[in-house]
């Protein structure tokens, strides 16, 4: 996990990072879809003590990603139970065969950040 202490390092990347929730929102296993200005919604999982942010659709079928399982390093779809890697956001278990969009998560003074270009 990329964490940042100080907005001044922000400032000089090219990035930009969308506020999520406060860092102790989730506990490890635990995920919640969010829904960003501007932006599909995504799924943030805490696995390990890490987070990641996946694009919440399924890639399969129209199904959110948030409403099935979260299964060691695998979300799970709620509709034919394919699966996802929630580090790489690579399917892993038929029907899925594409995978999952992700994006690269820092913690700015406490509070979770999606980072997007």
């Amino acid at each position: 996990m990329n964490t940042v202490e100080n907005r001044e390092a922000i400032v000089a990347t090219s990035a930009q990072y969308v506020p999520l929730c406060p860092a102790d929102a989730l506990a490890p296993g635990e995920m919640s879809r969010f829904d960003p200005e501007g932006m599909d919604p995504i799924v943030l999982c805490n696995y390990q003590g890490d987070y990641y942010a996946l694009e919440d659709e399924c890639t399969h079928a129209i199904a959110s990603m948030a409403e099935g399982e979260f299964v060691e390093d695998q979300l799970v779809c709620p509709v034919h139970g394919g699966r996802f890697c929630v580090t790489t956001g690579a399917a892993t278990k038929l029907p899925c065969r594409q995978a999952l969009k992700t994006w690269p998560i820092s913690i700015v003074d406490g509070v979770v950040c999606l980072q997007i270009d």
